[in-house]
């Protein structure tokens, strides 16, 4: 619970909630509030890198590295997962968005902290300073330990890491006792052995950042079209008759999306804007790689916005669908593909009765959006025969989120728009590699037959039970059942939902471990014993004893590219993910394990040949990862085969969920900011909304706010209630600002604190951070 503007308790450490700058934290600091922009991308793009490079890093080093970044033969982004052109069609110059280069920046950055850096400030003093502030410390250099009862970090060597780590482990009564997290960032090859290793210590607790963003759709899409992926390529979208784009912020979560949104718009391709909030980077666009276009008129992206309520969006397509079924019923150009329908899928009987049943007037008002907006959009449907439909988190973070999913392939299919040039499925997966991490099996269940083929090509039996997810890895951590929690990357205290319980959870903990490359708040919140394992950055060269390696990543469209850095690592003492994992397991597994731990430290072909062997697409792995641009993933639903049990992707009934009518005067949603990717934050200024100096605000409509009698700048308390428990957050500021009424927003992780655990899908367990139930409090100066 949120106690004051910066700070919250928990068992009696003070967590500083708000993010500044300076180590003092003044809480009467005060946010400056400009209009919001309305131009994405441009030469203030390009400034905002340059900045960042001169404050971050070498010039020298930093523009070096920048042409690198995305390059055929160089390293990939570390930052989103948004997927480059074809080798052939990679820009030279710049291939890569602002806040690629801004996490390339913090990557390369010349500061170090150095054991001295530990002896100087204690846990307690640590634990005062803002996350930011942390973060600008720099990179960690070799590993750390803090002891039970111990006040400071203190080096410690390699040998002596994985020694302790081995003991904790081994003296669990259960392997389940055990949780390995994984941060999107991780490689392919190192989160193959990540997970190879943890089914060989004998659980399944193989949670990730999966589970907290995007496990929805990859329930919804496996169930309906047979494969949790994107259908189409980076290709397809200039090809679109129309593109929806729902619950997504592409000009800050992956700007590089909007050069191909360009293309699309000058092809004749229309766009609609499906969000609570008018976002910058779906209204107008210069490209930063074109000078010449930076005068004159800026390129207007998109055709029409559905503003509507947080949760809004399963309502209206469900009015979408029912209007189109009439326009198909009148005749009107064939708007529904019968051909495709018929052949292709199953279940339009019953989603046809479905909506017989549904009251129009009904969603419509549940959507928030009036009708003649819905109508218009209904009818840029009707008259498309190629449409994309794109999403994020905000249509996966929510209780309903697979419905709403499954809603979404419901007008793909009707309109018979998968499977075809410019037409299909567009989840937009937000960490680089996230979804290469699940194909290489970081997955709590994983089903029988990549653990058959598993365990055969390293002749040891896997568990099958199921292992707990980011959400179960908090309650078996409070319940005492989780006794060591080992984070391959991240940033897990601030990622999680409920964060007073995440802090809590961790704390009971005997062990925790984070493998990282700068400091964060993870760090201070432990178990009793507590360790910090350095690992190499994209951007530095792996050197083993058999010289240069390279790993490979999965973007968002499922292609496999390789991915090596250049520059020299930061540490002598710093080892690759590989490497750590290679170490642990022979230490924690035992010199009797017959797994060839170390000969895949050594020589990274050996881990592509055991992927090879066993996950299928992977065939000829080494050859093909090696050609400039990678290669493909198998993928049915863009081929137009549907690997469901009957062979026909599923039209599905979605009944509207109850609670759409919140019982609270508003509800609330996590956003991020501009200057900020994951839980690290770049800076304060979160310009394309026209915040500025604070991230502790509060969005609000300036109707609300009258209504309220709240003023901008007025400082408020939020209370959340979910299953009759209460969290607070105090002391933020309002900020008017053009959302749905009735609607709030204020920024990830600070907001973390008002998601209850148990605000969940039921399905896929994804936190529904984009619909809390909130009442505002104006507190008094």
């Amino acid at each position: 619970m949120l106690k004051s503007l910066c700070f919250f308790r928990v068992e009696a450490v003070n967590i500083p909630q708000t993010l500044k700058d300076s180590e003092s934290m003044d809480p009467k600091r005060k946010v400056k509030i400009c209009p919001p922009g309305k131009i994405a991308a441009g030469p203030r793009s390009i400034q905002s890198v340059a900045r960042s490079i001169w404050e971050e890093t070498h010039v020298g080093r930093g523009i070096k590295t920048l042409f690198k970044l995305n390059q055929p033969k160089g390293f990939d982004c570390p930052s989103c997962a948004w997927p480059d052109p074809d080798a052939q069609e990679v820009s030279k110059i710049a291939e890569y968005c602002e806040n690629g280069a801004k996490a390339v920046a913090w990557e390369t950055g010349y500061k170090r902290i150095q054991p001295s850096f530990f002896e100087q400030f204690s846990i307690k003093e640590l634990a005062e300073k803002s996350d930011h502030w942390l973060e600008k410390q720099g990179r960690l250099t070799q590993p750390m330990v803090l002891e039970e009862n111990a006040s400071h970090y203190r080096p410690i060597s390699w040998e002596e890491a994985f020694a302790l780590v081995a003991d904790k482990l081994n003296q669990l009564d259960h392997p389940d006792k055990a949780l390995f997290y994984t941060s999107g960032r991780t490689s392919n090859e190192a989160a193959f052995l990540y997970q190879c290793f943890v089914r060989q210590f004998g659980t399944n607790n193989l949670p990730d950042c999966s589970n907290m963003c995007h496990e929805a759709s990859g329930k919804a899409l496996s169930e309906t079209l047979g494969i949790g992926k994107a259908s189409v390529t980076l290709a397809d979208i200039p090809e679109a008759d129309l593109l929806l784009v729902l619950g997504q912020n592409p000009g800050t979560n992956a700007p590089r999306m909007l050069t191909s949104l360009e293309k699309l718009k000058r092809n004749g391709g229309k766009i609609i804007m499906v969000n609570p909030l008018p976002e910058t980077g779906l209204i107008q666009f210069r490209n930063p790689q074109k000078p010449w276009e930076w005068v004159g008129k800026p390129t207007v992206l998109h055709d029409l916005h559905l503003q509507v309520k947080l949760n809004g969006d399963l309502p209206l397509l469900k009015a979408l669908l029912k209007m189109l079924l009439e326009a198909d019923a009148n005749g009107s150009n064939n708007v529904f593909d019968h051909a495709f329908i018929q052949q292709q899928t199953s279940g339009y009987e019953e989603l046809i009765r479905h909506l017989g049943t549904t009251d129009l007037e009904e969603l419509i008002v549940a959507s928030g959006v009036p009708e003649e907006k819905i109508r218009e959009a209904a009818e840029l449907l009707a008259s498309g025969k190629k449409i994309i439909i794109a999403w994020a988190m905000g249509i996966t973070q929510h209780r309903n989120a697979e419905n709403t999913i499954r809603e979404i392939v419901n007008i793909l299919l009707v309109k018979g728009s998968i499977g075809k040039k410019g037409a299909g499925t567009l989840p937009v997966r937000g960490h680089s590699n996230v979804q290469g991490d699940r194909t290489m099996g970081i997955w709590e269940k994983m089903p029988d037959s990549f653990l058959d083929r598993l365990g055969k090509a390293f002749s040891f039996n896997p568990p099958r039970h199921h292992g707990v997810g980011a959400v179960g890895a908090v309650e078996a951590m409070l319940s005492g059942k989780a006794r060591v929690f080992f984070g391959m990357g991240g940033n897990f205290a601030l990622a999680a939902p409920d964060t007073a319980k995440v802090f809590q959870g961790l704390q009971q903990c005997d062990l925790t471990v984070q493998v990282s490359t700068k400091l964060n708040r993870s760090h201070l919140i432990h178990g009793k014993t507590a360790l910090i394992l350095p690992c190499l950055g994209r951007t530095e060269k792996d050197i083993s004893l058999a010289g240069p390696q390279w790993v490979s990543t999965e973007d968002t469209a499922g292609r496999v590219r390789m991915s090596q850095g250049d520059l020299e690592p930061a540490s002598g003492q710093l080892k690759s993910e590989v490497a750590i994992v290679c170490g642990l397991a022979r230490a924690v597994l035992g010199k009797d394990n017959p797994t060839d731990w170390e000969g895949m430290t050594v020589d990274y072909d050996r881990i592509r040949d055991k992927i090879e062997e066993v996950i299928p697409g992977f065939e000829q792995y080494n050859r093909r990862a090696r050609i400039p641009g990678g290669f493909y993933l198998p993928n049915g639903a863009r081929e137009g085969t549907f690997h469901t049990r009957d062979q026909k992707a599923k039209l599905t009934v979605n009944p509207l969920p109850a609670y759409l009518a919140p019982k609270t005067p508003f509800t609330l949603m996590t956003i991020r900011s501009h200057d900020q990717f994951n839980t690290t934050v770049y800076g304060y200024d979160d310009r394309y909304r026209g915040i500025a100096d604070s991230r502790e605000v509060v969005m609000m409509h300036a109707d609300d706010m009258q209504e309220y009698g709240c003023k901008a700048g007025d400082r408020v308390k939020l209370t959340s209630i979910f299953e009759g428990e209460e969290r607070t957050l105090e002391g933020f500021q309002v900020v008017p600002y053009a959302i749905t009424r009735g609607c709030l927003a204020v920024y990830f992780p600070e907001g973390n604190v008002l998601v209850a655990l148990g605000n969940r899908s039921g399905e896929s367990q994804c936190p529904a951070s984009k619909f809390v139930e909130v009442h505002l409090e104006i507190m008094k100066p």
